[in-house]
């Protein structure tokens, strides 16, 4: 039997308000997933266990736990490639803004700058054993966050007019569009980290965490939906797994959003690294972690990543495989299937309706995601320029419209 330890060795209390701040953080870009959340806290004050890994083995045993441990090890470790992925490709094209520093230069290299960062930023923030003093960092990610947002509105005002609509660009939903749940599954899990920030509040009971819930959630739903809503009008089909891909070299205030976002990426990193770390420790040691062990363990955990970061580079293949692999199951399946067996009563009656049809719905979006990622890849513009950003092109369209004016 392996008893597990939720809180970091060290690790304060924190309020609601840093609380909140450290949640929406880790789940800014979901919407829908309040449910699912407080289930997965239900589940745990049902079974008297404080922890994602407790609550799952003391239900579905050791099998159990071993298979959410891989799925919570999985989900934040890629989630850290994809973070280094995007500040590789997002601060090159910063630093390119310089006088002096041209594509050859060694600002422009993504493994450069990825190295840099995370020597600097990243992991000295990731040794942190406290997650609670990472709620500044995580405001400091939050402030940037609507910063880029105002950024990504101005230029679907803009410039979107200047980009044509792609064929059928307003069509409602296409039928490969269960590869985009692949990707809303990365943005909406924080299931991964929930009982490490229920166990951070000051005091940790339902009605509180529901709050946190509700804010931290509805906060981050609006601001995607604006994301999605300015960035798709923008670029319609021509939209890449980072929109700042989709902007051009030569565009001040994308650059401007483009800082911001590696920023906010870079203070993002560190609370996935601090599941990574608890998952591995839970596992290797069952207790709280030495000094030595703490850095150790951190290093190792930044170094792996690091090193696949450096060596793959396309971000849309990497939040798809990551959603349908490890972030709809820890939504969709395991929460409910937890609150399922500890609850009486049938499965689809009462209050176990709801937990029967995310169950369903995640086994859904796995297959079918899966499948449609080998078939129906994302393509990679990776360090291109678009066509859309060749001058011929702004000119082309202006004797467009200028044509179309002289007729009306």
């Amino acid at each position: 039997l392996i008893i597990l330890p939720q809180q970091v060795a060290g690790e304060g209390k924190s309020s609601m308000i840093s609380t909140s701040f450290n949640f929406i953080n880790s789940i800014i870009g979901s919407g829908i997933i309040d449910y699912s959340i407080i289930l997965l806290i239900k589940g745990g004050n049902i079974s008297g266990t404080n922890s994602y890994q407790s609550l799952v083995h003391s239900t579905f045993g050791f099998p159990g736990y071993l298979i959410l441990s891989g799925l919570q090890f999985l989900y934040p470790f890629i989630a850290m490639i994809s973070y280094n992925i995007t500040t590789g490709d997002t601060l090159t094209k910063v630093f390119q803004r310089i006088p002096g520093v041209g594509p050859d230069h060694i600002l422009a290299e993504r493994h450069f700058v990825i190295l840099v960062s995370t020597i600097l930023f990243t992991l000295p923030l990731s040794l942190y054993r406290n997650i609670g003093r990472l709620g500044k960092v995580s405001f400091l990610s939050m402030v940037l966050t609507l910063v880029i947002l105002i950024v990504v509105i101005i230029r679907a005002a803009t410039f979107g007019p200047q980009v044509v609509p792609t064929e059928n660009a307003w069509a409602f939903a296409k039928w490969n569009a269960i590869q985009a749940v692949g990707v809303m599954s990365f943005a909406f899990i924080c299931h991964h980290n929930s009982f490490l920030m229920y166990g951070s509040l000051e005091q940790p009971t339902l009605t509180s965490w529901s709050r946190v819930t509700h804010v931290s959630v509805g906060s981050a739903f609006i601001v995607s939906a604006a994301f999605a809503v300015a960035g798709y009008t923008t670029f319609t089909g021509y939209t890449q797994g980072d929109i700042f891909e989709n902007y051009c070299r030569n565009d001040n205030l994308a650059t401007f959003g483009r800082f911001c976002f590696g920023l906010s990426i870079i203070t993002t990193f560190p609370l996935e690294c601090f599941v990574t770390r608890e998952v591995v420790s839970n596992i290797i040691c069952s207790r709280d972690l030495s000094k030595a062990e703490h850095v150790g363990i951190t290093l190792l955990i930044v170094s792996v990543c690091t090193a696949i970061s450096l060596a793959y580079d396309c971000l849309g293949v990497v939040l798809e495989l990551n959603g349908v692999l490890s972030a709809t199951p820890l939504i969709f399946i395991i929460p409910s299937a937890c609150f399922l067996k500890l609850s009486s009563g049938r499965w689809f009656q009462g209050e176990n309706l709801i937990p029967t049809i995310l169950i369903v719905i995640g086994l859904f979006v796995m297959v079918t995601g899966l499948t449609m990622t080998g078939l129906y890849p994302q393509d990679c513009s990776h360090g291109m320029e678009m066509f859309y950003c060749d001058g011929n092109y702004g000119s082309l369209i202006r004797t467009k419209s200028n044509a179309v004016t002289s007729i009306c």
